[in-house]
């Protein structure tokens, strides 16, 4: 029996550009490909007319299709014959359970290769001009989930006072909890943050302030999922080389709101 290959695809974080060259072979080479919400779905025209597409996009309490079912389709497609692409936004092994699908793919001894992808954390910054590291402002750095079950765990006096810029994916929802946190473990209150809203896409908005006022000007702009949040001095560095401004005819209108 002809056993097919599964491709772990990362499909980067919203501007179908970005794609790898890897990445959008495995989507022209895929007989069925399972992609997610947060893939741009222009990316999905370089599969073959016939290539089976399958919606597993998941929302807060809320998956189209169940995570073990989609572990299950995989390897069940895979055993057919079949070339299988799964894509996810970003980098299949930064937030995107791809891990977990791989090992499930491996115990199953099923073909597999992963081919990574531009996570939203570097990406969505770079866009709204904040680099995480810099030499003047920031050495380290940080990639965190902000999931209620998650934060409750951290180490945020290491967090606070031991990395200069945290990226934080899925952070909205605990958004002035992990403020308050981290000025509570010793982070200065003033500490310059940016929340990045839709990153790389046309419909890209920024909002800054400081770990004291982001929050407040989050809510007041009704910017939430999906974003990435940037906490650090770098995120100064905005004003100088922000370049990325979707749908601003008027360069002095940008989409920061201060």
């Amino acid at each position: 029996m002809h056993i097919g290959k599964v491709y772990i695809v990362g499909a980067g974080p919203g501007d179908p550009e970005l794609i790898t060259v890897k990445g959008k072979r495995a989507i022209q080479e895929a007989d069925i490909i399972f992609y997610d919400r947060l893939i741009n779905e222009q990316l999905l025209a370089f599969a073959k007319p016939e290539t089976e597409l399958v919606f597993c996009g998941k929302k807060p309490n809320h998956h189209a299709i169940r995570q073990e079912t989609i572990n299950h389709l995989l390897v069940k497609h895979a055993l057919k014959g079949k070339v299988v692409t799964r894509l996810k936004g970003g980098d299949p092994f930064v937030y995107g359970r791809g891990g977990e699908e791989a090992e499930y793919l491996s115990s199953n001894q099923i073909p597999l290769e992963i081919i990574p992808g531009i996570t939203a954390g570097i990406a969505a910054p770079a866009y709204a001009g904040i680099p995480v590291t810099h030499r003047d402002y920031g050495s380290s750095f940080a990639v965190i989930t902000g999931h209620q079950g998650s934060i409750k765990d951290f180490q945020w006096e290491s967090l606070a006072k031991g990395i200069d810029t945290l990226v934080i994916y899925m952070g909205m929802k605990n958004l002035l909890y992990i403020c308050r946190q981290l000025i509570k473990h010793g982070k200065n209150p003033n500490t310059s943050v940016a929340i990045i809203h839709w990153g790389t896409t046309e419909n890209q908005r920024a909002v800054t302030g400081t770990l004291d006022t982001i929050a407040q000007k989050a809510s007041r702009n009704n910017i939430k999922n999906p974003s990435i949040i940037v906490i650090g001095d770098v995120v100064k560095l905005s004003k100088e080389i922000g370049w990325f401004y979707p749908q601003v005819e008027n360069v002095n209108e940008i989409r920061f709101v201060r």
